[in-house]
């Protein structure tokens, strides 16, 4: 076979098993075809049709497809990627990062220069002066987990195993790169037939210490205001049941990361919602003053502890539930390293009898009670037209159906989303914030419903990232997944334009606006950008709507398509959802002629005087 050949029938036998359910580990391949990989993985695609191939349209896209078919199977499945050489390599590159980033397991497989090298320099060869063994594909090291160059065809059975090791890792996975010169891929070798036999990899819940999980409780037990962030590692190891049956039985509030949002329904009673800079009041305040804080399967990046500003209680210590123990060792917090699932039935029976103090309960309830006021007000107000972006949130969640999925990924709908948006169902919130790559949106949306093709998909998504990938409408209209995209229309990127105002730059360089001959800026009238006829263009029914009452009968019609549906909608980038009690560390001038950003300047060293050490 050749090398090329034994991989695509290696792929077909992999399955993956976790508490005795089985299934594929690889639903189909992606790809692009160019000189890199046609005649090699191309050829072993067609002769082998068992393992689905997959067109996309642009390689960075066919990334996220795969990271967010992965995470919405839990990472119990994913797809592999393959490309050309070159720019078809390179244009992955993102999409790697955000996988890795967001511990998502996918695999790439780009074509690479000739490993013999006697034709060198080949078309798109990057040439060094110090080595013959770089390519562009070396790019690849730091955003992948696993990373190989298949030289020798007799190098590839031991690099295979070797990315299914780390593919399948709870703790260890995200991108995995295999390198293929194209010569490679089409040279032929014996391999062995145990290589090819089906080989089901299990998914291991590994257990806490005994030791550190009775200190976990004492901690618990001597607390008098604890706090429980719900991460990402809730939802992988499918812990919401277990969650809600400990704050249940003690009382203690959750909060949620973006990848951790729906650990609980929005309206749970424990459960505060949204934390960090794109948190909500009530937790952010019962933040404030906790004690301690459970962190279970969260990274605690700067959005989620403001910067290291919202944990303001003097003694305040951390628990750190999480399966990998790099970050179960952060903020000095005591490391139970186990699967979620399990740390959390373990640590239930040890806090029985444990409760919250009444008028910690008491507080939990009043907070909870006006945010969802605050919500209300948010959502039903009516502004404009233009609308606000508050309202069509509002609007799509209240037509959405509780198993239905939310997309976005990039701009301020997620801080929006995540204050404003109720989760009814676990797994229907999928926010791609460990990156907020611009441009994941419809191709994330796309692999989300190739997960569950019976769930309606609504993609939400700004006009700045719309520009940078719409092209993915055109693979979901091939493939027949059905989008409903709804794209917020406010001339620019609103997100980082409120963010330049707030620094004292005024929104420089974040609009489409023509050049003003009299300034020399960026500020003249708006371009006049036609979203309908673009989408429509691209095979998707298209809508414009500018009220509350035509956006619902589009979202309507919209469901009663049997393909892609873009839903332009123009919003009033100016009117935001405002930010409670929480900061962000993002860096002013230091020196500046500007006034403006002199006072920015100012506001934010008194800012940085609340970051904290928690050693």
């Amino acid at each position: 076979m050749t090398t090329a050949q034994a991989l695509v029938a290696f792929l077909a036998a992999q399955r993956v098993e976790r508490d005795g359910r089985e299934a594929p580990f690889f639903a189909g391949v992606w790809g692009i075809f160019g000189h890199g990989n046609v005649a090699g993985i191309g050829q072993a695609l067609q002769q082998f049709p068992r393992l689905r191939f997959y067109f996309a349209r642009n390689e960075q896209a066919m990334v996220h497809i795969a990271a967010a078919f992965a995470r919405a199977t839990r990472r119990l499945r994913t797809f592999a990627c393959t490309s050309s050489i070159g720019p078809g390599a390179t244009n992955m590159i993102t999409g790697a990062a955000a996988a890795t980033i967001n511990r998502l397991p996918v695999l790439l497989l780009p074509g690479d220069i000739f490993a013999r090298r006697n034709v060198a320099p080949v078309l798109q060869q990057l040439e060094s002066p110090w080595s013959q063994d770089v390519s562009v594909n070396d790019c690849f090291k730091p955003v992948s987990r696993y990373w190989d160059r298949i030289n020798r065809p007799d190098q590839l059975p031991s690099a295979l195993l070797e990315a299914m090791r780390v593919l399948t890792s709870p703790a260890d996975t995200g991108a995995v790169t295999l390198a293929l010169p194209q010569d490679v891929q089409a040279e032929a070798w014996d391999y062995p037939a145990a290589l090819f036999e089906p080989r089901t990899w299990h998914i291991p819940r590994p257990a806490p210490e005994e030791t550190v999980l009775a200190q976990a409780a004492e901690w618990v037990r001597q607390s008098h205001r604890p706090l429980l962030i719900a991460g990402g590692g809730v939802y992988f190891s499918e812990a919401e049941e277990a969650l809600r049956a400990l704050v249940e039985a003690t009382g203690i509030p959750i909060t949620e990361t973006q990848a951790g949002k729906g650990a609980l329904p929005t309206d749970h009673p424990q459960n505060l919602g949204a934390i960090g800079v794109t948190g909500t009041l009530a937790a952010n305040r019962i933040a404030h003053e906790a004690d301690l804080v459970i962190a279970v399967g969260t990274t605690l990046d700067d959005f989620t502890t403001a910067s290291k500003t919202l944990f303001q209680h003097p003694e305040v210590c951390f628990i750190n539930i999480n399966i990998s123990p790099y970050d179960a060792h952060k903020h000095a917090g005591l490391p139970v390293v186990a699967d979620a699932k399990v740390a959390l039935e373990a640590l239930a029976p040890r806090l029985e009898g444990f409760r919250v103090e009444p008028e910690y309960a008491q507080r939990i309830a009043e907070l909870k009670e006006v945010w969802e006021a605050e919500v209300e007000r948010l959502v039903r107000k009516r502004h404009g037209p233009p609308m606000a972006q508050a309202e069509v949130i509002g609007i799509v969640n209240a037509f959405a159906r509780p198993e239905d999925v939310v997309v976005c990924a990039a701009g301020s709908l997620p801080g929006d989303l995540h204050k404003l948006w109720r989760v009814r169902q676990p797994g229907t919130y999928h926010l791609e914030y460990g990156y907020s790559c611009m441009g994941y949106e419809i191709p994330g949306g796309l692999g989300v419903k190739m997960a569950d093709p019976h769930r309606d998909v609504y993609v939400m998504i700004g006009d700045g990232s719309y520009l940078m990938m719409p092209s993915e409408i055109t693979t979901a209209v091939q493939e027949g997944y059905k989008l409903t995209i709804v794209l917020f229309d406010n001339h620019g990127y609103s997100s980082i334009g409120g963010l330049s105002e707030s620094l004292g730059l005024g929104g420089f360089g974040t609009q489409h606006r023509y050049r003003n001959p009299a300034t020399g800026e960026l500020d003249g009238d708006v371009l006049p950008i036609d979203f309908v006829a673009n989408a429509a263009s691209l095979g998707a029914h298209a809508i414009r709507v500018r009220t509350q009452e035509e956006l619902w009968r589009a979202l309507e019609e919209a469901r009663q398509q049997d393909r892609t549906t873009v839903i332009v909608v123009e919003v009033d980038g100016a009117t935001r959802v405002p930010g409670y009690e929480a900061w962000w560390d993002v860096p002013v001038a230091e020196v500046s002629e500007m006034p403006s950003v002199r006072r920015a300047r100012a506001e934010y060293e008194q800012s940085r005087t609340k970051e904290r050490w928690f050693l």
